[in-house]
């Protein structure tokens, strides 16, 4: 999913934050100072209503450099991932895949059983309908599609409104097709005339009605575009400003029925392979006692923890979260527990404190999320010494290089040296990773804001110049 560009000007006497960065350079400071360096920063007065959380160790000895609040609760938004994709690991391996298989019966029923691959999109699609044209399959009399594999609901009912109908906040289901959410793309056309919208997939467009209140706006105005879907009816509604001139923007919806959307797209798949579908359903539980004649793999789950970290990916998240569960099931309290007990059982193997998280998700979307600081640091440095290391560690976004943190950093002290997972909610900023200090020891940190009124590009800017504060960290 795209994110929103933020600029990192950091607004110091008017200098950028690498004109900051290059004038500190030189300035290395020692262990002692460290703790005067950040609270210069922490203790400004915009953010003296708001919440931090910070700890600053070594890598290899756990040694506390700096802790503010650590052991307490924050809202880590999707710095839970970090303990997601951790357990992942842990309980099922780098190279688990995850499988969604057809099934045939004598009758010319079909049934595709999914099993959550939040990967699958057309390529697959056609290539399960391939092989089933190789077994010489050309007539369905019924094709069920068994949306069975996850239990429960399909959407977190600690989510909010707004998030459940955002294409971050999709369903998470067993049959998954292009993240269960809607694309869009929104293009300026002249000034005053509303954006032009266009379904990428543009057999979707009779599905919906669009609300199209956004504009095309002169070249020296802001840009900003907001989309989303009604709840109860099947309309998009698309607010916001694009330049005249500019690139098209592409935004995006989750699916209503996401098992249903699946469903009609196979089948589409399937009438152009030449496949004639008669009727097609969907199903639970329908357990077919029949041959195999078509299967696709996910990729290995390294690559999904990578997707889950490198792109903070939602629903891959909460798909991971499931499989936990699913995989190695354990009694559940409740039908919301979606594997969130396994998790936690997972991690206090791998010597996390358990008491240093209370989590309603996998993905950090829900503000029921608490997390400490201790928790996130807890879990950095004990993943950075097991089997698993680079595997975990190269999953995380590279300061100025890649993934979340593409656009951060840049021509800075801690550009390819910061390893760090993101994480915004409204009046949340969250940063936690390694640093690669080159005077200094490696550092795992966990920084959080919380509670607080300023836009996420303040929060942003003051957590990367703490950031840049520990690369000049030097040995006294």
């Amino acid at each position: 999913m795209k994110g929103i560009v933020v600029s990192l000007l950091l607004v110091l006497t008017g200098w950028p934050l690498a004109a900051v960065a290059q004038t500190q350079a030189a300035e290395n400071i020692c262990p002692a100072q460290l703790g005067t360096a950040v609270d210069a920063i922490a203790n400004r007065a915009q953010f003296r209503r708001s919440r931090w959380g910070i700890l600053i160790q070594t890598l290899s000895t756990a040694a506390t450099l700096y802790s503010r609040d650590a052991q307490q609760y924050f809202i880590p938004a999707s710095n839970v991932k970090l303990l997601t994709t951790a357990a992942a690991l842990q309980k099922l391996g780098p190279q688990f895949r995850i499988i969604t298989s057809v099934y045939g019966s004598q009758k010319g029923r079909l049934y595709i059983v999914g099993r959550g691959d939040p990967s699958i999109g057309e390529t697959q699609l056609k290539d399960l309908a391939k092989q089933l044209k190789q077994r010489g399959v050309n007539q369905v009399s019924e094709l069920i599609a068994d949306d069975s594999y996850f239990p429960g609901d399909s959407v977190n009912p600690n989510w909010e409104w707004e998030d459940v109908q955002a294409g971050y906040g999709a369903p998470i289901n067993s049959l998954i097709f292009n993240e269960n959410a809607i694309k869009l793309v929104l293009s300026p056309q002249s000034i005053g005339q509303p954006l032009r919208v266009a379904f990428a997939d543009v057999t979707q467009a009779n599905q919906w009605r669009i609300e199209n209140n956004s504009a095309t706006v002169g070249k020296d105005e802001s840009e900003f575009v907001e989309v989303g879907r009604d709840l109860w009816q099947p309309v998009i509604r698309v607010r916001g400003k694009l330049r005249f001139g500019s690139e098209s923007e592409f935004a995006y919806v989750s699916v209503v029925n996401p098992a249903n959307n699946f469903l009609q797209r196979f089948r589409q798949v399937l009438n152009a392979e030449g496949i004639t579908v008669t009727k097609a359903l969907v199903a639970s539980n329908s357990q077919p006692q029949t041959q195999e004649l078509a299967a696709v793999e996910s990729p290995p789950l390294a690559d999904l923890v990578r997707e889950t970290n490198q792109e903070s990916v939602n629903i891959y998240a909460e798909v991971l979260l499931r499989l936990i569960g699913k995989i190695a099931p354990i009694p559940r309290n409740n039908k919301y527990e979606f594997g969130l007990q396994e998790l936690g059982v997972t991690l206090n193997q791998l010597g996390v404190n358990p008491n240093g998280y209370v989590l309603v998700d996998g993905s950090g979307l829900s503000r029921q999320n608490l997390v400490s600081p201790e928790a996130l640091v807890q879990t950095l440095r004990l993943m950075a010494n097991s089997p698993l290391k680079s595997i975990y560690r190269d999953s995380l976004p590279i300061a100025g290089k890649s993934g979340t943190l593409k656009n951060r950093f840049n021509n800075t002290s801690a550009q390819g040296i910061v390893q760090a997972k993101t994480g915004t909610l409204t009046g949340v900023s969250a940063l936690s990773g390694y640093v690669a200090v080159a005077n200094f020891e490696p550092l795992a940190f966990s920084i959080i804001i919380n509670q607080s009124d300023l836009s996420a590009e303040d929060l942003r800017e003051a957590i990367d110049e703490i950031v840049l504060v520990l690369t000049r960290l030097k040995r006294c």
